[in-house]
């Protein structure tokens, strides 16, 4: 007998937005397949929103169509009531991000102020058992190019641009009313959609219109950003499984693992139509920003019974087909088939590449690269990771030429066209799988984590044997416990040649087997990092950031790298050209207690913490954490200038940002 619990039975559903894309194709498949239940339409018509895609639904007795905004408080108020909701799916939104450049005022309006006056009309009238609310795979930020592994729910959320801002700070507000008042809410985030109804801004749609048109299809940039696409009537597909069978609280990725370039997007389109990809293809100045990847982790959403089932060609040939015989669905599109929007246009003064086109700027504003006068250029790995962001400022401060890798680690070939084109004179390994958001994340995905932390570390290592380069490789001293010879508060700590004794952690293992590995290779200096410290304390990988935010913590004296005092030093041992492996910590311990104790006599005189052991710990993580001493003799001996751990954490951390 099943244990599932009872998919969830809705009577009367409010979709916001439902005159626009997805929406619409989820009111029309649930009109279809639910013909019990009763739909409330609401659409305020704007620009992008077309009534013809509701035109199907216009004669069921269970439809209803509102004109109207979410934003007017008395409208929301009033529908929830008279039409008796009891579940809302929201759709509603700015969602170009081409526009939030130029227009960005109004994505603040649309996307968080209209959704803040649904969450308090749900708030004031009691009356709803399900609220979807439709956010993005934008809100995780950029996706690393040398990871398979897509971003989980759980990941950080690293907005970059105007429209994902407005879409993380709306997800904000919807975490805060499940939390603070018990709404029950469902999120969802996901990849690019595409498919008839689509207006043409996005990218698709645009393509293939002005493919009919016989004019050039505008790229912005090289081409090369990747992006995963889904069919919209798998989209509304996986709407329907959510609505159904999604847990109150929690969030779900809608994801596919096929990517393709934009570049790719445009050839595809071009061959649909016969026509040259040379000859048709434009390419065009870049956005302000343009993530390079986007990629999820779907398995989630899997596991409720949803499955992708459009190939792209099959999707892309349908699309083709239903814009060839519906060309005038709107009216008059040229200023969305432009490469960018006009607002964008006018903002455009604000960018770099505008600046550079009318030749008062030098080009060399590309992301990350300086003048090079310093005579270094350094190939970095990592670009979104903290180690990676870190360097690349750094390199920037520094007047050091730089650029960040655009391929995959375990990707020999893509390594070899990053080294041909960059043409370093360093190569910086800042990439690898921590865990998502720990190290806990690891135990359940074996495969992913051995592919990224030991063949791709290995593969970039033979890389740069061959091309005789110098590899700099951000490892962890998360390898060590203590142990009968190097005893807690001994002082005795382990050394450069000690082998690893702690493999509590499948992540500790792979660490400490790449290591091994690695001591054949005389052209990799390894750093054995340690929970790492810097001067940022909002960001949540900062240990320090970690440890303030815990329940309870161990206290337990461990070795420790300040990020703010040991990266520069990384970037003089490569000038150095040291190798072999390094215990890249400062010199001495310091406990967790004795850092809350900095937080509460810099920070906040009010902060309180409780201490637990390490069988209470036990209870509440996966795997094993590692604890220990390692000697920092040899770092210390080469960099003599150097601060202990805790006068490090002092002068770099605690006293820039002191508050009491």
């Amino acid at each position: 007998m099943s244990s599932d619990p009872a998919p969830y039975a809705p009577r009367k559903i409010l979709i916001t937005g439902a005159a626009g894309f997805i929406a619409s194709h989820v009111t029309r498949r649930l009109i279809k397949d639910y013909p019990d239940y009763k739909i409330v339409a609401l659409d305020k018509l704007d620009y992008c929103s077309n009534l013809k895609n509701l035109a199907t639904c216009r004669g069921s007795p269970n439809f209803k169509f509102v004109k109207g905004d979410i934003a007017y408080a008395d409208l929301v108020n009033h529908l929830l009531i008279a039409e008796d909701i009891d579940t809302i799916m929201h759709f509603a939104a700015q969602t170009h991000v081409d526009n939030s450049f130029g227009n960005s005022f109004e994505f603040t309006t649309n996307n968080i102020y209209g959704t803040h006056v649904l969450l308090e009309a749900c708030k004031v009238t009691k009356k709803i058992k399900r609220f979807i609310h439709v956010s993005t795979d934008e809100v995780y930020g950029e996706t690393d190019m040398e990871t398979d592994i897509g971003n989980p729910e759980a990941s950080q959320l690293l907005p970059t641009n105007p429209y994902s801002a407005t879409k993380a700070g709306a997800e904000m507000l919807v975490m805060a009313y499940h939390r603070s008042y018990g709404l029950p809410i469902i999120t969802t985030r996901g990849n690019n959609v595409y498919g008839p109804n689509q207006y043409p801004e996005k990218l698709i749609p645009k393509f293939i219109l002005l493919a009919l048109r016989g004019e050039q299809l505008p790229i912005h940039g090289d081409g090369s950003n990747v992006r995963s696409f889904l069919y919209c009537e798998d989209v509304a597909e996986a709407f329907d499984v959510i609505l159904h069978k999604g847990a109150i609280g929690h969030v779900y990725n809608i994801g596919t693992k096929k990517e393709r370039r934009v570049l790719d997007v445009a050839e595809d389109i071009c061959k649909l139509y016969g026509l040259d990809p040379e000859k048709s293809i434009n390419y065009v100045q870049d956005r302000p920003f343009n993530d390079h990847r986007y990629f999820l982790d779907d398995q989630k959403l899997k596991k409720l019974g949803w499955q992708e089932s459009t190939p792209w060609e099959e999707g892309l040939k349908m699309t083709m087909e239903w814009y060839t015989k519906n060309p005038d669905w709107w009216d008059d599109v040229s200023a969305a088939l432009h490469p960018h929007p006009r607002l964008s246009m006018i903002a455009q003064s604000n960018d770099d590449s505008w600046f550079s086109q009318k030749g008062l700027i030098s080009d060399a504003k590309e992301a990350g690269k300086s003048d090079g006068s310093s005579g270094l250029k350094f190939l970095i790995y990592g670009k979104t990771g903290w180690i990676g962001g870190l360097l690349g400022k750094l390199c920037k401060d520094g007047d050091i030429a730089f650029e960040y890798g655009q391929g995959r680690l375990e990707d020999r070939k893509s390594i070899l066209k990053d080294i041909k084109k960059v043409n370093p004179t360093h190569v910086f390994n800042a990439a690898g799988i921590t865990g998502r958001p720990n190290v806990d994340w690891c135990e359940s995905h074996k495969v992913e984590t051995i592919r990224t932390n030991v063949v791709g570390t290995l593969t970039l290592a033979d890389v740069c044997k061959e091309h005789n380069l110098l590899m700099m490789n951000f490892a962890t001293g998360c390898i060590f416990e203590y142990d009968q010879d190097h005893q807690e508060g001994s002082g005795i700590g382990f050394k450069e040649e000690d082998k690893p004794n702690f493999t509590g952690s499948f992540y500790s293992k792979t660490k400490a087997m790449v290591e091994e590995l690695l001591r054949e290779y005389e052209n990799v200096c390894t750093l054995r990092v340690r929970m790492p410290i810097s001067s940022d304390l909002s960001n949540p990988r900062n240990f320090i950031t970690k440890i303030t935010r815990y329940d309870k913590v161990v206290n337990i004296p461990n070795s420790m790298t300040v990020l703010d005092e040991l990266l520069p030093i990384s970037i003089e041992m490569a000038k150095r050209n040291c190798r072999g492996i390094w215990n890249f910590t400062n010199p001495g311990v310091v406990s967790h207690n004795e850092i809350l104790e900095m937080h509460r006599d810099y920070i906040d005189p009010e902060f309180k913490w409780m201490n637990f052991d390490l069988e209470e710990q036990a209870k509440v993580i996966v795997a094993p954490r590692s604890n220990n001493e390692l000697d920092g003799t040899k770092l210390k001996d080469e960099f003599p200038e150097m601060l202990s751990i805790k006068e490090s954490i002092l002068e770099y951390v605690f006293k820039p940002n002191k508050k009491t």
